[in-house]
């Protein structure tokens, strides 16, 4: 079926699935969650059992699963994350998706999730293609200003090739930067989850798995929406 969304908004479930009356059974979730996970239990075991404890439907077992982090996890992210400040005159790696993804959904007043390790995540979902929403545009320039004033040398924005539209959202990219004078790059590859784990850049990315074997990370999408965005539904789940 085509998609058709002009917005990165909310799920029609969201408001009930999602309301303040579910917020202490989805903490108590991602804690209990992040219990298992610092005991090495398997994440999709852990999940199925934890969510059937608390009686979660599937999308709040995903908003759960985004923001568990099992101790040592946090630990390591934490050591390696860096300041705003730390970033003037460096080269940035983007994960470039994961980041635009949660701006669009933030300004477009979807559910942004505040996880355990203090990254801010969305609820969205790609398969396979990407289409671009009201929100694309402002959410580039938002995170282009604030890129801005870190005073960084330049960034390298990573999209994935197989995933249908790359190459017009690239265009977007690189027309937002030449207007402003940004100095980005953009390079569309099959898998920037792999050439992000690699590198020795510092990485901006929420992605777990990158986060985990990232040597310097930098948390772009709290930053812009905490500095950018007003009116924000941010979900706690770090607590």
């Amino acid at each position: 079926m085509p998609d058709h969304r002009k917005h990165r908004g909310p799920h029609p479930q969201d408001t009930q699935l999602f309301a303040v009356e579910a917020l202490a059974d989805l903490q108590a979730a991602t804690m209990d969650l992040s219990w298992l996970q610092t005991k090495g239990y398997a994440s999709t075991s852990a999940l199925k059992l934890v969510g059937d404890r608390h009686r979660l439907n599937s999308r709040q077992r995903v908003a759960v699963a985004r923001c568990a982090c099992g101790d040592k996890e946090i630990l390591r992210r934490r050591e390696h994350e860096l300041e705003a400040a730390d970033l003037r005159g460096q080269e940035l790696w983007i994960d470039g998706y994961n980041v635009l993804i949660t701006i669009e959904a933030a300004l477009a007043g979807g559910v942004v999730l505040r996880a355990r390790d203090g990254c801010y995540r969305d609820m969205a979902s790609m398969h396979g293609s990407y289409r671009k929403v009201a929100e694309t545009i402002p959410a580039i320039e938002i995170l282009g200003e604030v890129l801005q004033q870190t005073a960084v040398e330049s960034c390298h924005w990573l999209l994935d090739q197989p995933v249908s539209n790359s190459g017009r959202l690239r265009t977007k990219f690189l027309e937002s930067a030449e207007a402003r004078g940004w100095n980005w790059s953009v390079e569309l590859v099959p898998d920037p989850d792999v050439v992000l784990k690699r590198t020795d850049k510092i990485v901006v990315s929420s992605d777990s798995q990158i986060l985990d074997e990232a040597q310097r990370w930098f948390n772009l999408a709290k930053c812009a929406i905490d500095t950018r965005v007003d009116d924000v539904w941010i979900l706690d789940l770090s607590r």
